[in-house]
């Protein structure tokens, strides 16, 4: 085949799905860029995959096209072109030019069409023709010539690709849309024939025009409807068929030929100013790289309102240049010697280690790094095992020579992800003192919606790429232990992430300084937090693993006998772990309603489906207890037993501070926050969580935290005084709603009451309501409307956030917390709808999330006071678990919960209530 490439992208596919598939980017000013970004980046990744020296990116022209003239409801019922996406519509036309690419937009014919053209034309002129597109119609002109590429999905379709995704070949792609019809495009069908049918017609009977021939003899519902669209067919097929002999003359210079399509250079110098207008920082700086172009400093303006898509804008100072790396590797006691002194003058020191295990609490040192500035860091190798490595210092003195100084609460230290390397060094009898900064968490603090790993943070605030792990030890199977890392290529990677670190830092602390809030945030909260977490995970928990046993056997009695009466229940044995076998007996054998179907059209068997089923039939009450014990036993009675560290005989969970964006926990290996305990059954999980021998074990939580804090931000009255006299505030709630005084409300009113009271701060509508309660809509929208009659400031609360987010981008905690809301202004309603809720619940999450760690940085505060031996062993959402010698138990019960409800003056009181017991389950 020739080496010439013609490569095609169908732009008008590829704006919406850049639209839709990306956040609410804005740029300077505002204006939307989301689609641009995406635009620009497929295209550049095109020219970079492909080096074609002919091509064009495709857009549909406004109006309507020869189609429209054959058939009147074409598109009709397409939607306009939402607004944030016009308005991007002429910027990304003037970037596509920018970028060298050949621009066409024909009036009256479609994209399509023009691709098809060019495609026969490519072809016939001896190119290999790609066609860079997401649009299935267009799989009719793969051939031995035309491959389609779907750049945001990585497929790649050819004559095989085509057969095996669509079960026809190319040549059958029109017969197979025919069938099939097109939604988007108001093109209808066969009635009920999908995309298993039509294949499976057109491999039975060769093409459409065998379907057709065969129309008698094809039976079922299916045969009906393609009898009663037999006149309707050959216009459907004229439809979506793509034309390939449009005449381009007077678009296309030269035309039939393709010189004008030819790859032009580059405008870097339109792209610097492009780059500049739209806030496209990173590009921009390559330009400016390549270019040699020193960057003007930045106005210091706020970001736009409403950008979120990056949170320093345009305003972001530049880091500062890394100039001439200087990494050495220390192999002598000379070079450490020389090392620790300038670590003893340094202002600030990043420090990282590399190990032989991701578990912190088991993790050996293989090696050490350490970084006085941006581009100057060493590395000290101790435990590299592999044949031919270099002598290394002896372990133990260099732990002994840097011990002082790691030691040493006065000499400042970061780092990423500290909590880890605290572990490390704490395995080795180091408790490391000092360290003031870690820039996972600054970027927590700063931007939780983004990720925060050292590479990630390294690219998006430095434009730098380090080598990763896998760089140095390799993927998968073959992937090797750091300590059979060669030296020197350890030493680059472990010296570039301390010194990275530093750099990282340079560039984030200065925006947290500038912002009081966030610095309280950082400073007061998760810094503190995270050292209290080392010692929380390093305490552990007791389990008793006998009990679990007996609860897994008592587990697996059950969910076989759930088995037995399951096969009872549908007349046969099935896989209760088979969602195709639950859904052939449910809605093919029992024929039960379909309550919802799958993205490929099948009836749903998901959870929800199945509770609102069991609501009127046995079967799938059962099937919900057996995927419930199932989980159980897998997850908790079987496992735990199995993640008890030999060395300390308890568990030891590891909470990862910087995962929820509303500031919150989260726990793994094992998941403690996530054990069931609205069943029997999963309760008694918690009963294995145990105290020694003359302990209790302590559990200390709000009460009704977010509610509370509802009550404080609002500043409704009536919610206050509910809190103030100390009542109970879904009884006074319900009094308020049905107009009753508090002792005549029923138990049923205040379940009522207090499901509106908790939907509503999470957004419930009046459907979420009424599915909720079993009651008709229209009751539940009366309830909301009685709710905010009688809470008039909890609405005013809900509409003011909602403006806020929608203006900044982002809410608040209390404490200052920035919650950032990147779809809040989405053009997709369901993303908007969903970040709407979001703002408005978000500052009591987030507020509460930043109470629990204040309140566990109080608590420890007091106990080392006192030389208590009382030990926090669980975090668990707004709770607190102790382990707690008989001693000091009327202490704990007095003092803990006066310690967290002091730890902020809110206009509502704040409670905390304790329990006690000789396990979890009992403590409540």
């Amino acid at each position: 085949m020739s080496d010439k490439i013609l490569l095609l992208v169908d732009g008008s596919s590829y704006l919406y799905r850049a639209f839709h598939a990306l956040p609410d980017l804005r740029g300077p000013g505002g204006v939307p860029t989301g689609a641009i970004h995406g635009m620009v980046a497929m295209l550049r990744k095109l020219r970079e995959q492909f080096p074609a020296d002919h091509a064009a990116c495709i857009f549909d022209a406004k109006g309507d096209t020869f189609r429209n003239e054959w058939y009147a409801g074409y598109k009709a019922h397409r939607p306009p072109m939402p607004e944030p996406l016009a308005e991007q519509i002429g910027p990304i036309h003037e970037v596509v030019k920018l970028l060298g690419w050949p621009v066409l937009e024909v009036p009256g014919i479609e994209a399509d069409d023009v691709i098809g053209t060019l495609s026969c034309v490519g072809r016939q002129s001896g190119h290999k023709v790609v066609v860079s597109t997401g649009d299935k119609d267009l799989a009719q002109l793969v051939n031995d010539s035309v491959t389609l590429i779907n750049t945001m999905s990585n497929e790649t379709l050819d004559t095989p690709g085509v057969l095996a995704k669509f079960g026809v070949p190319p040549d059958r792609i029109v017969d197979y849309l025919t069938l099939v019809g097109d939604a988007v495009d108001n093109i209808p069908g066969v009635d009920k024939v999908g995309p298993k049918t039509a294949a499976k017609w057109i491999s039975e009977h060769g093409s459409l025009d065998g379907v057709i021939a065969a129309a008698d003899k094809i039976k079922g519902v299916a045969g009906e409807n393609l009898r009663r669209a037999l006149d309707w067919l050959p216009q459907g097929k004229r439809l979506v068929t793509v034309v390939t002999d449009c005449d381009l003359a007077g678009h296309v210079l030269g035309w039939p030929g393709l010189d004008a399509l030819q790859f032009k250079e580059v405008d870097r110098h339109g792209l610097l100013d492009f780059y500049a207008r739209f806030g496209f920082k990173t590009w921009k700086r390559e330009l400016e790289e390549s270019l040699g172009v020193t960057a003007a400093p930045a106005p210091q303006t706020p970001p736009a309102q409403g950008q979120t898509a990056d949170l320093f804008g345009v305003s972001a100072p530049a880091p500062q240049p890394v100039g001439e790396r200087a990494y050495e590797t220390v192999l002598s006691f000379e070079a450490l010697d020389a090392w620790i002194a300038k670590l003893q003058a340094a202002p600030l020191v990043a420090l990282d280690t590399e190990t032989d295990s991701l578990d912190g609490m088991r993790a050996q040192i293989v090696g050490i790094s350490f970084a006085v500035r941006p581009g100057e860091a060493a590395y000290v190798p101790l435990r590299h095992s592999y044949a031919d490595a270099p002598d290394q210092l002896p372990f133990d003195e260099v732990l002994a020579r840097l011990k002082p100084w790691l030691e040493d609460e006065t000499r400042p230290k970061l780092g990423q992800h500290v909590k880890y390397d605290l572990h490390v060094f704490a395995n080795h009898g180091i408790a490391v003192r000092g360290y003031v900064h870690d820039t996972m968490l600054e970027s927590y603090v700063l931007e939780a919606h983004k990720p925060h790993s050292l590479d990630s943070l390294a690219q998006r605030h430095l434009d730098r790429k380090g080598l990763s792990y896998e760089d140095v030890c390799g993927k998968g199977a073959s992937q090797i232990p750091f300590a059979q890392v060669e030296v020197a290529r350890a030493s680059d990677y472990s010296c570039e992430d301390s010194e990275m670190a530093l750099h990282v830092h340079q560039t984030l602390w200065p925006h947290l300084e500038t912002e009081r809030g966030l610095k309280y945030v950082y400073e007061h909260i998760e810094m503190p937090t995270s050292a209290l977490l080392l010692r929380i995970e390093r305490n552990g928990v007791l389990i008793d693993a006998g009990l679990l046993a007996r609860q897994s056997h008592e587990l697996a009695q059950r969910i076989m006998t759930l088995e037995g009466e399951a096969h009872e229940l549908a007349g046969q044995p099935f896989n209760l772990g088979s969602p195709k076998q639950i859904g052939e007996i449910l809605f093919g054998k029992l024929q039960l309603p379909v309550v919802k179907k799958t993205a490929s059209g099948a009836p749903s068997t998901d959870e929800e489906v199945l509770e609102k089923l069991a609501e009127d039939y046995p079967l799938p009450a059962k099937i919900l207890e057996h995927r419930g014990l199932c989980k159980l036993k897998g997850t908790y009675t079987d496992k735990l037993p199995l993640m008890i560290n030999p060395s300390t005989g308890r568990v030891h969970t590891t909470y990862a501070q910087a995962v929820a964006v509303t500031g919150r926990l989260s726990s793994n290996d094992p998941n403690l926050q996530n054990i069931p305990i609205r069943t029997p059954e999963g309760r008694r999980i918690r009963e294995a969580f145990i105290a020694p021998p003359g302990h209790a074990i302590v559990s200390a939580d709000y009460s009704q935290i977010e509610l509370r804090i509802m009550a404080h931000i609002s500043g409704d009255a009536t919610l206050m005084r509910a809190f103030t006299e100390g009542m109970d505030v879904h009884r006074a709630t319900a009094a308020e709603i049905f107009s009753l005084a508090p002792e005549q409300v029923t138990s049923e009113q205040r379940r009522y009451a207090k499901v509106i009271n908790f939907g509503l701060i999470y957004g419930m509508s009046a459907f979420g309501l009424a599915s909720n309660l079993g009651i008709e809509q229209k009751a539940a929208r009366d309830y909301i409307d009685r709710y905010f009659q009688r809470y008039p400031d909890v609405k005013r609360y809900m509409d003011e956030t909602r403006a806020s987010a929608k203006d900044k981008g982002y809410v608040e905690t209390v404490f200052g917390r920035r919650l950032w809301l990147p779809e809040i202004n989405s053009p997709n309603g369901p993303r908007r709808g969903g970040a709407e809720r979001a703002a408005i619940n978000a500052p009591m999450q987030g507020t509460a999330a930043d109470l629990i760690k204040l309140s566990m940085i109080a608590v420890q505060r007091e106990l080392d006071a006192a030389g208590k031996q009382t030990r926090m062993v669980m975090q668990v959402h707004d709770e607190l678990v102790f382990e707690v010698p008989e001693a000091e138990l009327d202490w704990v019960r007095t003092e803990v919960p006066r310690i967290m409800a002091g730890v902020a003056e809110l206009k509502v009181p704040l409670v905390a209530e304790v329990g006690v017991g000789p396990n979890w389950d009992k403590a409540h």
